[in-house]
């Protein structure tokens, strides 16, 4: 009796096809350089634009200036088109453009924009990464999330056809560097300094939010998050550690109005959060489709010893744990928004076990918009969080500052390659991403 595989083979062929993981009902695995398609996973970079001050508010870091982009944006823009890449995350200098309130100098927003468009890339625009203008002063200004929404009208006006923001970069991290670090802007070092900063920059991308919300009610809000976690190795774990390791969910636990734990709504309110300004918080998300960022570098995860010392964990967690964590938490889609290493030579097995760390997210059924390598050029000073005016080059881009290539990005073109056209989730062919109403669409 013949085998029912012989006749098959025979008959039809070996039966080869490709599965429904990556859009099987196309005929295809998934590999191939990005296309833009709607549905199609997001591969980005980004362009480093951090603009705190230091020096208690005399000296600016503008790195998009100490990096040269402001010279050299059109050769930085083609890059990312050349290396195949459809989405940049990209940084308007909010410091230098919002002049005064009402005020704006447009002259360089608008010859990058108009680039970027002509460049058929899509724009994740960054609102405020780390600074805000000086006649605004710092986090401390409670006027602050009324000029910040206003700047955010403003953009959504001038820029109708964008769609994707990130109205405040890493609020965590701003208030925690601002107000209890005291590195930047305010350079405070008090919880209550740091509660006021967290609460002004929440309130502000609210704000924004909503006014973005008003010219595009389909706008995508990729709010980039440090994904962070501290890790004691004491017999008995202090309180204060317990607290720091629940204090990182503070900004999305108010962004997102996810009531926090009860040991933070005292820390807070201590620290001079009103009932009044929690019940505000409480009411309800911001508008737009919500989409969590996190941000990963392996300086994000620290051992604290029994010495009181503390040294880098990198990858004890790693991306996929902690974010896993954030996404059972907040219940958004979520995208790898940042990460990189200090070490060109390195850079492109770290950029490999990022990629793992995708993967895996992506075999638990978490949708996950997209990857970014962050940033496209090396950048300045991070090192040392841009604390000191050193100079000192860190290579930690797809490309050095001389825009000639660094091995992670023929290691990133690689991963094109091979993953460019999956879908944002496994299975995921019958979903797109449209100006509609969020639903189920099937081919028919």
């Amino acid at each position: 009796m013949a085998n029912f595989l012989d006749i098959i083979k025979k008959e039809k062929g070996d039966g080869s096809y490709s599965g429904d993981e990556f859009g099987g009902g196309r005929g295809t695995d998934g590999s191939g350089m990005p296309t833009g398609k709607p549905g199609n996973f997001m591969f980005a970079t980004g362009i480093e634009c951090s603009y705190p001050t230091i020096g208690n508010g005399k000296i600016r870091r503008d790195l998009l200036e100490e990096c040269g982009h402001y010279e050299r944006f059109e050769e930085d823009l083609h890059l990312i088109k050349d290396l195949g890449l459809k989405v940049v995350r990209y940084g308007l200098p909010y410091y230098k453009m919002n002049r005064t309130e009402g005020r704006y100098d447009w002259e360089f927003a608008d010859k990058a924009m108009k680039l970027i468009q002509k460049l058929e890339l899509t724009p994740i625009l960054d609102l405020m990464h780390f600074g805000v203008p000086d006649w605004i002063g710092d986090y401390q200004n409670p006027e602050l999330p009324v000029h910040f929404a206003n700047y955010c009208a403003a953009v959504a006006r001038r820029y109708p056809w964008v769609r994707y923001y990130t109205p405040v970069n890493e609020i965590y991290v701003t208030a925690k560097l601002s107000a209890k670090d005291g590195i930047w802007n305010e350079q405070l070092k008090s919880d209550k300094a740091f509660v006021t900063a967290m609460k002004h920059i929440v309130a502000a991308s609210i704000l924004g939010t909503q006014e973005i919300a008003k010219h595009r009610n389909d706008c995508i809000i990729i709010q980039s998050e440090s994904a962070e976690y501290l890790h004691e190795t004491c017999a008995a774990v202090s309180q204060k550690t317990k607290l720091t390791n629940k204090q990182r969910l503070i900004s999305l636990d108010l962004l997102y109005a996810y009531p926090p734990d009860a040991d933070i709504i005292h820390y807070l309110m201590d620290n001079g959060l009103t009932r009044e300004e929690y019940d505000w918080f409480m009411v309800g998300e911001p508008p737009g489709y919500q989409v969590m960022g996190n941000d990963y570098y392996g300086q994000n995860e620290k051992i604290l010893k029994p010495d009181g010392s503390t040294c880098t964990a990198e990858d004890v967690f790693g991306w996929y744990q902690i974010t896993k964590e954030y996404y059972l938490r907040y219940k958004k889609p979520v995208m790898h928004t940042e990460t990189n290493i200090m070490d060109a030579e390195n850079a492109p097995t770290w950029l490999w076990k990022q990629w793992i760390n995708i993967l895996r997210m992506r075999s638990d059924g978490v949708p996950v918009l997209g990857f970014t390598w962050y940033s496209l050029i090396d950048q300045i000073d991070w090192d040392i969080a841009l604390a000191e005016k050193k100079g000192k080059v860190n290579e930690c881009g797809l490309y050095d500052l001389n825009r000639k290539p660094r091995p992670v990005a023929d290691a990133y073109k690689m991963l094109l390659e091979e993953y460019g056209q999956i879908t944002i989730v496994p299975h995921g062919e019958m979903f797109e991403v449209t100006n509609e109403a969020a639903k189920l669409k099937v081919e028919v």
